[in-house]
């Protein structure tokens, strides 16, 4: 009894020094139910570190409510910056995620204990999670989730030292971001590979890749991660000795993330532009920005960045304080001999090696099976090839045949034009039939007999080869479109598309009459037109009757 009153002394005195979210965690820890669960994912929320709230109900079963809460409170220590307790709370996750069969959310919190073990400088159990992590999202097809855990590799590589191995696992990684379209996750990775790049003293490459990341971040409406990547590109700027540009997006950069009080890329900064200053001789200039990084480094227990920022104090104050700078070179070597250790690179050796192997089989068996495919599809093609050929033979031959009657047809004497205009009502046509000597039949010419002959030979034509348009019925005779219905005007006294739409019925109706085999289906397709509705509407406008209608009228008086 004595105990648990402690405890509850102990949490309440937890509750009342912490903010809601820790206060909500505490309560969760003391009795755990849906509703205080329910309460912390709102606060979670509320604080951008979920983008919806989570929900759980009565019926959730105790070890879910726990799995959810506590790989939360993970992630919200991780973006609190509180390395230690995101593994505590991870590892107090991890188990119960696999426990549960959640493949997706046990991938979640193993690739968050990676990141989380990168930022430690603990590159051996980083791999280990990041391994587990890759199998997961590897065997969901996910190539999303799969850019995630290999832009995780690359870190723990980058960060191991090894920038040679990372650029394999960015390359790949950026590949996928690509094909799976996320432009976020494109962004990350093109920001991991400029660090990778300019590691490798490739600085141009760097230098385009952290462009891109920041192009893609300020796309997206996400200023505080183009910060990021302009950070980012200072580290190339800086390898390519343009140290006085560097300066200048680096002053940009540090205020902004003290101000949002982003201490881990405020570290990060601080040291490159200290690395800046220091370049330029400007030692007593780089001290506080080399020291400001060392206490943020060693208050989160990011061992890998600290080490960096030791040895540009070391190499700072050599000259002005020496026995300041044996402190930092002794504080330096310890950091050193932690971080790159032999076990710690055997470890990541046999990981490379572990995930060659199984890109070795995954591309092996990929290109078994394009081999197998490859011949099964040769084999098809080369059978549909052949059935195809012979059906488009038959096709081209009928419908050879089709357009020879209907050319014939077409060049018919200018007398035989009139009376065909006649059956569609054209004004010129209605004029010559009637006897009329006015003016508009007397300025028929014999230039305009030539035009319409070759108006209608083209038009026809091209409806046969479904391209009847008003602009390739200009090109074809050498028109602009407003040449073609100013000409149609003065002719006939009518649009172009009243002319065409007169063509296709024209053909329609000799169709029907002089290929009576066809029937009302085809009929339309070799009058232009898509659909058999939309012809026998434009049919039935045009004569009255629709198409099977006249179909039946003509048999019945032929017969």
């Amino acid at each position: 009894m004595k105990q648990l009153c402690l405890l509850l002394m102990s949490i309440l005195s937890l509750a009342v020094s912490a903010g809601p979210v820790e206060d909500a965690l505490g309560q969760f820890e003391l009795a755990p139910s849906a509703a205080v669960a329910n309460r912390y994912f709102a606060l979670l929320q509320q604080q951008g570190i979920t983008d919806r709230q989570v929900k759980v109900t009565n019926a959730t079963p105790l070890d879910t409510l726990r799995q959810q809460v506590w790989y939360w409170a993970a992630e919200y220590y991780y973006a609190q910056q509180q390395y230690d307790k995101v593994m505590h709370y991870g590892q107090k996750a991890l188990p119960l995620c696999h426990a549960g069969n959640n493949r997706s959310i046990e991938a979640d919190c193993l690739n968050l204990l990676a990141v989380n073990c990168i930022r430690l400088a603990d590159n051996e159990q980083a791999a280990q999670y990041a391994l587990q992590c890759y199998r997961l999202d590897e065997a969901s097809g996910d190539i999303d989730r799969i850019s995630s855990s290999l832009n995780t590799l690359t870190a723990i590589y980058l960060g191991a030292n090894q920038p040679k191995e990372a650029e394999r696992y960015v390359l790949r990684g950026l590949e996928l971001a690509r094909k799976s379209g996320n432009e976020a996750r494109l962004a990350v990775l093109n920001g991991m590979a400029s660090e990778v790049y300019h590691a490798l003293g490739k600085d141009l490459q760097a230098l385009e890749y952290a462009q891109t990341a920041y192009d893609i971040e300020r796309r997206l409406g996400r200023d505080d991660k183009a910060m990021v990547r302009l950070a980012e590109k200072a580290s190339a700027l800086i390898g390519l000795q343009r140290y006085a540009d560097a300066e200048q997006v680096l002053r940009q950069v540090v205020p902004f993330f003290r101000q949002v009080g982003d201490k881990q890329s405020l570290g990060i900064s601080c040291n490159k532009l200290g690395m800046t200053l220091l370049s330029q001789h400007r030692q007593d200039q780089a001290v506080p920005y080399y020291r400001e990084a060392a206490q943020i480094f060693s208050q989160l227990g990011d061992p890998y960045n600290e080490i960096h920022a030791r040895r540009g104090l070391y190499e700072s104050l050599w000259k002005s304080n020496p026995d300041a700078a044996k402190q930092e070179l002794d504080r330096f070597n310890t950091l050193k001999d932690s971080i790159y250790n032999n076990t710690s690179a055997e470890s990541l050796a046999r990981f490379n090696a572990e995930f060659g192997n199984d890109w070795l089989k995954l591309e092996n068996h990929a290109e078994r099976e394009a081999k197998q495919r490859a011949i099964t599809i040769g084999i098809v093609v080369a059978a549909v090839l052949l059935l195809l050929a012979g059906v488009i033979w038959w096709v081209m031959r009928r419908r050879h045949l089709q357009q020879a009657a209907i050319n014939q047809s077409l060049t018919a004497s200018i007398e035989e034009l009139r009376a065909k205009y006649e059956q569609l009502q054209v004004h010129y046509g209605n004029a010559m039939s009637t006897g009329d000597n006015t003016a508009e039949t007397q300025a028929l010419t014999d230039a305009d007999k030539a035009f319409l002959e070759q108006a209608v030979t083209v038009t026809n034509r091209l409806i046969h080869t479904g391209q009847a348009s008003v602009e390739n019925i200009a090109s074809q005779l050498g028109m602009s479109v407003f040449q073609l219905r100013q000409r149609l005007d003065e002719v006939l006294g009518e649009k172009p598309a009243a002319f065409i739409q007169n063509i296709r019925m024209r053909r329609a109706r000799h169709l029907l009459d002089h290929q009576r085999e066809l029937n009302i289906s085809e009929v339309a397709a070799l009058c232009g037109y898509n659909d058999t509705p939309n012809f026998t509407r434009a049919f039935k406008k045009a004569f009255g009757i629709t198409p099977t209608q006249y179909q039946a009228r003509q048999a019945k008086f032929k017969g």
